[in-house]
């Protein structure tokens, strides 16, 4: 399978870096592929710089939105989520229509400072707002309530946990579901909320697991939904 991870940053990285681990053909997309290549100071949170990672994943290729866009059979949105739009729009509406994209991204608001707001919020969702701008697209909205290790290896997390799909797209579900399973969720921890519009809650997430994290110390943990059906126990992780 081919997928475009659209974003840099560790998440990105991250599922890129797990995609081709178990074989996929892998492309992470940029706005300019020069300018990721080029910078040599670490990023946010001390980062390394992108092309120190390139290097260690010589199997991952690096383009610009578009290309990967065009190259991609499924695309992931790993990028800041209030850049998401941008960079969609970057990638040309004619290389999404048809395509299943996972969201993975917040639309977390930094510019009032630490901790961020949502923005949107509530009555809207970033999910929903990419479905809009982008009917072309199957949104499926997954993984953005954790830690982006925990996305790519649930067994980080011991006991029971769970990960979230919103979306309104049947088979674009069962196409994340998919990828989910191979990442090493079993299917009983894999919940369907609903359409595109249940992404509002799981977004909504995030401001107590910012809070979650700063109080535990780390951030290997998850969220597990008690009475949830669908497959039991699958403890020993």
């Amino acid at each position: 399978m081919r997928y475009a991870v659209l974003g840099t940053g560790i998440v990105g990285r991250t599922l890129a870096g797990r995609l081709a681990g178990l074989g996929h053909d892998v492309v992470i997309g940029t706005r300019d592929p020069e300018a990721t290549m080029a910078r040599t100071e670490p990023g946010t949170m001390g980062i390394p710089p992108y092309a120190s990672w390139q290097a260690d994943h010589p199997e991952v290729r690096l383009a610009g939105f578009a290309e990967a866009a065009r190259f991609g059979e499924i695309l992931v949105n790993a990028t800041g989520g209030q850049v998401s739009i941008a960079a969609l729009t970057e990638a040309d509406a004619a290389h999404l229509d048809g395509k299943v994209l996972l969201d993975v991204a917040n639309p977390l608001d930094f510019s009032h400072g630490f901790p961020p707001r949502l923005d949107p919020v509530d009555s809207d969702s970033l999910g929903e707002l990419i479905q809009r701008s982008f009917p072309g697209l199957r949104v499926v909205k997954s993984l953005n309530t954790m830690n982006c290790l925990v996305m790519v290896d649930p067994s980080r997390v011991a006991g029971d946990h769970h990960v979230f799909l919103s979306g309104e797209d049947a088979d674009a579900k069962k196409a994340v579901r998919e990828l989910l399973l191979s990442f090493g969720w079993p299917e009983g921890a894999i919940l369907d909320l609903g359409g595109i519009e249940t992404a509002r809650g799981t977004e909504m997430l995030l401001p107590i697991w910012l809070r979650l994290m700063g109080s535990l110390g780390h951030a290997d943990f998850n969220f597990h939904i008690q009475g949830a059906g669908g497959g039991g126990s699958w403890g020993g992780h």
